[in-house]
């Protein structure tokens, strides 16, 4: 056990503990659980106590390229610590002289990593590295992770919390927006940070608020308190990234709720770190059922052997998997692309959920669209395949308006009787329906 619980952000050399330590980690979490969850350290630390290790191993099986990769890149590893999640995340890459040892960085990238400044820190478990091409710079999983210098660029409209989350915070960590439920950002941190987050005033920058109880216990005492709520939606950060007793603790004090009836949780883990999604972590969100699950994928090419699996096992443990998609200039605005991720993930039991359009998070323009492209992504699809593969597309108006779906423009015209309808081949239809003519005067 490392005896450094220092938050650093340099570098360290492969195979040897980048970042955040396992111990910090643990201590990070250490209030959140009973008494019985925990145990006195043994490394002589003062006042530190640690999370007892999860039962149940990961069986997830590793690809022949990430076994490659392991051997090339981090050679003191052995399998089962490659296959552990607490490994992964302890071995992060955080900075330029590790990174670049497994990539030819550009200038771009390289003195955007240098510089740092107020950017999301560099963060990128050793798995999703594995994904990453190591000469092209353009690549769509490699521009989501790796710093650029368009990030420390300020376009017009944007701002660090665009969906003014913060203003409809009634207690630290809890948004309640929308009637009947609420966002629980139970966490700061995240295994890999995508250069696009939402959050990023929060993600990576505070790490104090991994898992803290007191600011939980506020949360839940809205909740218990507010009759109105009766779903939960929690991400961070990324829930997933808590162990598994302190995950039970929290599914059973929210489930202990009368008035809540469904709990979401929104979640990255099983695309950037599906060494997480084990045996032991499905156990004990199968027994908090009805718990849906949002996982946020962005590429195809992100569905992999291991992530597979993860998709899998959670499937059979009777969870509703969905997908949130964030669109992408260079990642994957084109409909080909589009198709590709939304079959995949059909095929793995994953729902297509919803396209986002890219929030204007500081420092972010070099990532978004124009609204036409996310229309003609979904105007490529509807009809074109399967309607489970299909997610509605949405742009979460800035100022705190809320999810707003946009669809292609379907509804053509009107006469006295009828409204006029195209289909997916550009063929025009009549729907009888005189009684709502009037309506459609000032709709279409």
């Amino acid at each position: 056990m490392e005896e450094n619980v220092c938050l650093s952000q340099e570098a360290e050399p492969p195979g040897q503990h980048a970042g955040m330590t396992g111990l910090a980690l643990d201590e990070l979490i250490q209030h959140t659980l009973p008494s019985s969850h925990v145990a006195p350290a043994t490394t002589g630390i003062t006042s530190c106590v640690f999370i007892m290790p999860s039962r149940g191993a990961s069986t997830c099986k590793p690809s022949p390229r990430s076994q490659a990769f392991r051997k090339q890149y981090f050679p003191e590893a052995t399998a089962a610590e490659w296959n552990d999640w607490r490994w992964q995340v302890r071995n992060r890459i955080t900075g330029v002289e590790m990174l670049s040892r497994i990539l030819w960085l550009s200038p771009e990238e390289e003195m955007a990593i240098h510089l740092r400044g107020e950017a999301i820190p560099l963060n990128i478990t050793p798995y999703y590295a594995s994904l990453l091409d190591p000469m092209d710079a353009d690549q769509p999983m490699r521009r989501m992770v790796v710093p650029v210098m368009a990030e420390f660029e300020r376009a017009r409209d944007e701002s660090d919390d665009p969906l003014a989350e913060d203003h409809d915070t009634p207690v630290p960590g809890l948004v309640h927006r929308y009637p009947d439920r609420v966002l629980f950002l139970v966490t700061g941190f995240c295994s890999t940070h995508c250069r696009y987050c939402t959050r990023s005033r929060m993600v990576g920058r505070h790490e104090e608020i991994h898992a803290d109880r007191e600011r939980w216990e506020r949360a839940i005492a809205y909740i218990e308190n507010t009759p109105t709520v009766r779903d939960i939606l929690l991400s961070g950060g990324d829930p997933l990234t808590l162990p598994d007793e302190t995950l039970d603790w929290l599914l059973s004090r929210l489930r202990a709720i009368p008035h809540v009836e469904l709990i979401r949780i929104g979640t990255k883990v099983p695309v950037v770190l599906p060494q997480r999604v084990t045996a032991s972590l499905c156990h004990v969100l199968k027994r908090h059922h009805p718990l849906w699950m949002s996982i946020h994928f962005a590429h195809p090419e992100e569905l992999t052997f291991e992530v597979s699996q993860a998709c899998n096992r959670l499937a059979d443990a009777g969870i509703p998997l969905g997908s949130q998609t964030v669109l992408l200039a260079g990642v994957n605005d084109n409909i080909e692309t589009m198709k590709r991720l939304v079959h995949d993930l059909v095929m793995n039991r994953v729902r297509p959920y919803y396209l986002y359009q890219c929030d204007p998070i500081t420092g972010s323009s070099h990532f978004r669209t124009p609204v036409s492209r996310g229309l003609e992504i979904i105007e490529g699809l509807r009809g074109h395949t399967t309607g489970y593969a299909v997610p509605t597309y949405v742009i979460d108006a800035p100022g705190g308006g809320g999810k707003i779906p946009l669809l292609p423009g379907y509804v053509v015209g009107h006469d006295e009787n009828h409204i006029l309808l195209r289909n997916y081949q550009g063929r025009t239809f009549q729907y009888p329906d005189p009684a709502a003519t009037a309506e459609c005067e000032g709709r279409v």
